[in-house]
């Protein structure tokens, strides 16, 4: 990962502390624009970051395979359901399918995902920044903060408008 977005992920236990406070006020304050504030921040991150250069999520977190997911990505690769399951996925504690090991097994060298036409919702979606009703996931965009660097950049923004 390039140094300039290893920079915008948020480590500093004070900045993650400060994030918490706010998101927590915002939960309970439930704001109408919320949505078009951070959206329209996610907006302005996604063109000063490239995915290509990061491709951080996929080094380190996986993302949960739906049922569907499982079906559209064992089509695509020509294998059995099962075989899918069985060579790369593993049940987690919360009873999802997730990948056995990080980095994903479909990420190459040069971060281009092999299967990212089929890819998981999950992956399509990440980093969530641009969903509606971003106040029911402010939790998981606080931990998201840590990992992908144009969500560091938003929520950095987002705060320094917002305190």
């Amino acid at each position: 990962m390039k140094e300039s977005y290893r920079e915008l992920l948020v480590t500093d236990k004070g900045k993650k502390e400060e994030i918490k406070k706010l998101f927590k006020n915002l939960k309970s304050k439930k704001p109408k624009d919320l949505d078009q504030k951070i959206h329209t921040l996610h907006n302005e991150a996604f063109k000063k970051i490239d995915c290509l250069e990061c491709a951080n999520c996929c080094k380190t977190t996986s993302p949960i395979f739906r049922d569907a997911d499982i079906r559209r990505i064992s089509k695509h690769l020509k294998i059995k359901e099962a075989k899918l399951i069985s060579d790369y996925l593993k049940m987690d504690e919360e009873n999802d399918y997730v990948l056995k090991s990080s980095p994903c097994v479909f990420l190459g060298e040069d971060n281009y995902c092999s299967i990212y036409e089929v890819r998981p919702l999950a992956c399509r979606e990440y980093p969530h920044t641009d969903r509606k009703q971003m106040v029911q996931i402010l939790d998981i965009t606080a931990k998201n903060t840590e990992v992908c660097p144009a969500v560091g950049l938003i929520v950095s923004q987002f705060l320094s408008k917002n305190s």
